[in-house]
């Protein structure tokens, strides 16, 4: 009787707290894209030039995606909640103050700072959805995470005229939202007792990544490669279209990526719950080569429709590669979650520079030529991840 109010208590879904956590990480990613919005305006008043504006992205980037699998750890052992309203406390603060620095050394230093705030953020977050999710974890995960693209998206839309009406001093304001949701996680975030993973010793945990070190390396690689097409059409994209006379400007057409890929990643989660993992993941993003083809051949509305599902595709198996991540390594979590949303992130966005250099020297064409072709590689690595039962075939033989 213990053992069946147990796994009834481990299949029941906290939607409200979903709610709040899905609603925090549309903040928390507006955040994560308020560098690109503010760059022009501090190039304005700092004369920064587009090496000083790499600079800044990177050390961001740096350390929110690196930093991940160690804060995932830390979480593993100890089971604290604190991380995600703090971590998105932390970052609203000190990315408000950008726009009132005239030091670009110290900007540098605030923006690696900020930067750990969404990397404390993340691998918490996501296993508390996971945690409260019961057996519907890849779809409700995709909910989350597509809350997430959202508010990268709309960053882009709500910042820079922001930032232009009201000047940079109005950064100051921006600490706001993040103080609202950040006293809502205080009060509606999962209870501790529930987070808490394996709190083996650092040695047990090498060891059992480790023994799952086959299933870790092809995930890492397919989100590496995926997350390299990802952001190296976002840095390339405005570089190729400026001298191009568009019906859509490049940033609208970003807009329209990014939001169809928030919806491709819910329905994504809802067709891995039924169908498995591998099934979506590689099909999904074989798929998307050719719509991304499609796009750059194409023109007017044809051309924006194949742009939005290619982007839906892309990003619909955001989150389900870290569901396979923490079911490859079921007893941490929260590190599987840092591994898969922190380090290989990390790693594909390292390597967008030699796609930029590739840029350089042969021309963009090229590079577009490129990062089109990744997908279908990721996707063909994926047929060689282990092929886990759908959630739906684990509910019909319960």
């Amino acid at each position: 009787m213990a053992q069946a109010i147990q796994a009834n208590k481990s299949n029941s879904i906290n939607y409200p707290g979903i709610g709040v956590l899905s609603i925090a990480h549309i903040l928390n990613d507006m955040y994560s894209n308020y560098l690109p919005a503010l760059l022009p305006f501090l190039a304005l008043s700092l004369g920064i030039n587009a090496t000083k504006a790499a600079i800044l992205v990177s050390v961001f980037s740096m350390t929110s995606y690196f930093v991940q699998p160690f804060f995932g750890y830390f979480l593993d052992r100890q089971g604290v909640r604190w991380f995600v309203h703090v971590g998105t406390l932390w970052m609203a603060i000190l990315l408000s103050l950008t726009g009132l620095i005239n030091s670009f050394p110290l900007l540098v230093i605030i923006v690696g700072l900020a930067g750990l705030g969404t990397a404390a953020f993340h691998p918490q977050a996501s296993t508390m959805v996971s945690v409260i999710s019961g057996d519907k974890k890849a779809v409700l995960l995709s909910f989350f995470v597509a809350c997430g693209n959202i508010g990268f998206a709309l960053s882009l839309l709500i910042f820079p005229p922001f930032f232009k009406n009201f000047g940079l001093e109005s950064t100051i304001y921006t600490v706001l939202p993040g103080l609202i949701v950040a006293i809502l996680l205080y009060f509606f975030a999962p209870e501790a007792d529930s987070l808490k993973g394996n709190s083996s010793k650092l040695k047990d945990v090498f060891r059992s990544i480790s023994l799952a070190s086959k299933k870790l390396l092809l995930i890492i690689s397919v989100i590496s490669i995926r997350t390299l097409a990802y952001f190296g059409l976002l840095t390339i994209f405005p570089l190729y279209f400026s001298s191009k006379t568009l019906l859509i400007s490049w940033n609208n057409l970003m807009f329209i990526m990014l939001f169809c890929g928030a919806i491709g990643g819910i329905i994504g989660g809802y067709l891995s719950d039924r169908f498995g993992r591998k099934r979506l993941i590689a099909s999904s993003l074989i798929l998307t080569t050719p719509l991304l083809f499609g796009f750059l051949y194409t023109s007017g509305v044809t051309s924006t429709i194949l742009l939005a599902l290619a982007g839906a595709s892309l990003l619909s198996s955001f989150s389900v590669t870290i569901v396979a991540a923490q079911e490859a390594i079921p007893d941490n979590k929260s590190l599987a979650a840092g591994i898969s949303m922190g380090f290989s992130v990390g790693l594909g966005s390292l390597a967008i520079i030699p796609i930029g250099r590739i840029g350089d020297l042969y021309g963009l064409s090229t590079a577009i030529i490129i990062l089109f072709s990744l997908p279908i590689i990721a996707g063909l690595l994926a047929l060689f991840m282990e092929n886990n039962p759908s959630a739906s075939s684990e509910r019909a033989a319960n």
